[in-house]
């Protein structure tokens, strides 16, 4: 079967991707150059200015897959368990040992926000990670598993911690680091329950 012309523009493309991912993976937002990115799949520079249109435009794409698939394993994990407790917990842990991984470290949690701007990168972020915490906040306020209050200051709060802590996990932490970080966490989410929660752990 012959392949079409949109079949190869789509390779191209998901090639600049991904050897644009492992190159601001392992060298950062500014020590990579577009045109190396293009030769190192085979294209012109030209080619590569036509799918994304420059480096910024690359890296941005690069960091919706990640940010994509950042959510879809915090949401991933979170969904092995049936109590919204549990995939509270679950979801939190899995975004903070993110920051470990050197893909999401470096490209998401340090290079993005100072490449695409705060505002930017708390849209991306809402959208995916940030997405799933509010729903299963909601749900906990909705069912009384925490104390009954306003959803939108605690999923802004957790938010802005895990972030915070995942960047440190990501530039200097090991894998010390991230146990005595999960312990913090697990004694900020008690703080949110429901006191004497049988359930409470």
């Amino acid at each position: 079967m012959a392949v079409t012309r949109a079949e190869r523009r789509e390779a191209t493309r998901r090639a600049l991707l991904a050897e644009g991912r492992r190159r601001f993976a392992a060298d950062g937002y500014h020590d990579v150059a577009l045109t190396e990115v293009a030769g190192a799949v085979g294209v012109t520079k030209g080619a590569a200015y036509h799918h994304f249109e420059s480096k910024a435009g690359l890296f941005r794409a690069v960091v919706a897959e990640v940010q994509r698939e950042l959510g879809e394993r915090v949401a991933a994990v979170a969904g092995r368990y049936d109590e919204p407790w549990d995939q509270l917990r679950a979801g939190c842990r899995a975004f903070l040992a993110a920051g470990v991984d050197p893909v999401v470290g470096r490209i998401l949690l340090v290079d993005a926000p100072a490449v695409l701007g705060w505002d930017e990168w708390r849209a991306m972020d809402e959208e995916s990670s940030a997405r799933h915490l509010a729903e299963v906040i909601e749900e906990l306020v909705a069912t009384g598993g925490i104390v009954d209050q306003p959803v939108e200051p605690v999923v802004r709060l957790l938010s802005g911690a895990m972030n915070e802590a995942a960047l440190w996990l990501a530039r200097s932490a090991g894998p010390r680091s991230l146990e005595q970080t999960e312990r913090a966490l697990d004694r900020m989410l008690n703080g949110l329950r429901v006191p004497d929660d049988p359930h409470r752990t």
